[in-house]
């Protein structure tokens, strides 16, 4: 009877014990990404199960409010671990300080071209290229020649056939402004702004998002644009969600030298994170390779590690440009609003 008095005693005694600090914490990684990111269920378990770890998704909008939500909250992070911050952003997320650098061992498998950090403050996980995209009905039937350059859009072949995105208002309408700034320049007797003047005069259709410009104006949505500002993997996921299905692809990719821009995604661990040790092992599970084959239908995008087999879809119908537009961070990070506010002006008003 004593003994069970003394155990009855213990158990009430240890259930009014306060918790320790951080004990809950180390069962929980959350995740602070953007809107579009996305997972296979099977997959996200697999981590799970295999690390004890339970992850909680944090989801804030575009790259853009990702971004600025992050930075806003460096003394006070919104979560462990943070993915989907491009390299159009990237140099405002360095600005505010809020990373903890960390090397993963699986970054020796990513090819150096995706390492822009050399104090390795955030890790590579996948990229895309923001290229123009082409409705192939509409130019067979037009028997119009695809454009090869960007300054063949000034043409009068294609005079009222483009429509780009916004770039204070859009990730890939600003990758688009740096490919132009990549390819013409800022300085001299023809600049990015004297070509998207001509574009003007060719009837450019500029609206906010990608969405009014892929699902509103595009032809292949019942739109009048044939072209428009896309991704070099929209034409697989066209063929993936076709309904009813086909064989062929339905778009096509202008991949010619400088016509696109890449976007590379980063993840970071966020300094004073409550949890660290697995923010990291969130990252590391982000090079891995089945988390990396996972990505092109769950987020339709490319993976960095080169070891992840693409899908057959990818495969046959994605398109990756041999040499997209080039631009450092630095050179982003330094020119970018200037840059969009001499478009809106020059563009908009």
């Amino acid at each position: 009877m004593i003994m069970k008095r003394l155990f009855l005693a213990l158990f009430v005694f240890t259930l009014c014990l306060p918790a320790l600090p951080g004990a809950a914490q180390e069962e929980i990684v959350t995740l602070v990404t953007h809107d579009s990111f996305n997972i296979s269920e099977d997959v996200l378990k697999s981590f799970e199960e295999e690390t004890g770890l339970k992850i909680e998704i944090l989801q804030l909008g575009d790259a853009g409010t990702l971004t600025n939500q992050a930075v806003l909250s460096a003394n006070n992070p919104l979560g462990d671990v943070i993915f989907g911050i491009d390299n159009t952003f990237l140099g405002r997320a360095l600005a505010g300080d809020i990373f903890e650098p960390y090397v993963s061992p699986l970054l020796e498998d990513v090819p150096d071209a995706f390492k822009v950090d050399p104090e390795n403050r955030v890790t590579p996980i996948d990229y895309g290229d923001v290229c123009l995209n082409y409705d192939l009905r509409y130019f067979e039937e037009n028997e119009l020649e695809v454009p090869t350059h960007l300054q063949d859009l000034t043409s009068e072949a294609y005079k009222n056939l483009l429509v780009v995105q916004n770039p204070a208002t859009s990730s890939p309408g600003l990758a688009f402004l740096l490919a132009t700034i990549a390819e013409f320049g800022t300085d001299g007797d023809y600049t990015y702004l004297d070509y998207w003047q001509d574009l003007v005069d060719n009837g450019v259709l500029v609206v906010e998002d990608w969405s009014s410009a892929y699902y509103g104006e595009f032809t292949l949505a019942g739109g009048d644009y044939p072209l428009v500002v896309s991704y070099a993997s929209s034409p697989p996921v066209e063929v993936l969600f076709a309904d009813p299905p086909v064989d062929e692809a339905l778009t096509g990719s202008v991949i010619g030298d400088g016509t696109c821009f890449r976007q590379i995604e980063f993840a970071g661990v966020l300094k004073g994170a409550n949890n660290i040790n697995g923010a990291q092992k969130f990252i590391d599970f982000m090079l891995s390779k089945e988390f990396q084959e996972d990505i092109p239908l769950q987020m339709f995008v490319f993976p960095v590690n080169p070891n992840a087999e693409l899908p057959e879809l990818f495969v046959e119908y994605a398109q990756i440009p041999d040499n997209p537009a080039q631009m450092t961070i630095e050179e982003i990070d330094a020119g970018r609003e200037q840059w969009i506010q001499a478009w809106t002006e020059a563009v908009l008003r």
